[in-house]
């Protein structure tokens, strides 16, 4: 009678795990956000707003590391998803906004905060998929140490 008692005990302990194990992927929970409302724009739209550069911003969205590793627009203003909305002064409000990121997860994120308060997006672009469908990017080089100067060095 001992032995079922202790398997009965191991077995609620065990439970839990199962139970755990069985949760949700982060993906699946990701998936379960809301969409963005913004526009996914495509090259040739892209292309046809920079034509008119006094009109348009690009706004990248994302890390230095990934405008080194993956390329960007030649003029753009970066400013890093997670701080867009403590900077929402440095936007010019007279430009339509391109928001740019790898694959418009975060460009699209960024394009519901701007049209939130008030700017005008004309949409979200993926970097990837512009160079992809054509488009040239362009590899933004990491900058180079400073080297100290003897003057600095001595003190």
């Amino acid at each position: 009678m001992r032995l079922r008692t202790t398997l009965f005990v191991l077995g609620a302990f065990a439970a839990p795990s199962l139970v755990h194990a069985q949760a949700p992927a982060p993906a699946a929970a990701a998936a379960a956000r809301p969409a963005s409302q913004a526009k996914v724009l495509k090259r040739a739209e892209i292309d046809a707003l920079l034509a008119r550069p006094d009109n348009v911003l690009i706004l990248d969205v994302r890390r230095p590391d990934e405008l080194q590793s993956i390329g960007g627009f030649p003029v753009y203003l970066s400013i890093q998803a997670a701080d867009l909305e403590k900077h929402l002064a440095l936007i010019p409000r007279d430009r339509q906004i391109i928001t740019v990121s790898n694959h418009s997860s975060r460009s699209g994120r960024a394009a519901d905060l701007l049209t939130k308060h008030g700017f005008t997006v004309a949409g979200a672009a993926r970097a990837q998929d512009y160079e992809a469908e054509g488009g040239t990017l362009v590899k933004v080089a990491p900058r180079a140490p400073r080297e100290a100067s003897a003057e600095g060095a001595a003190r």
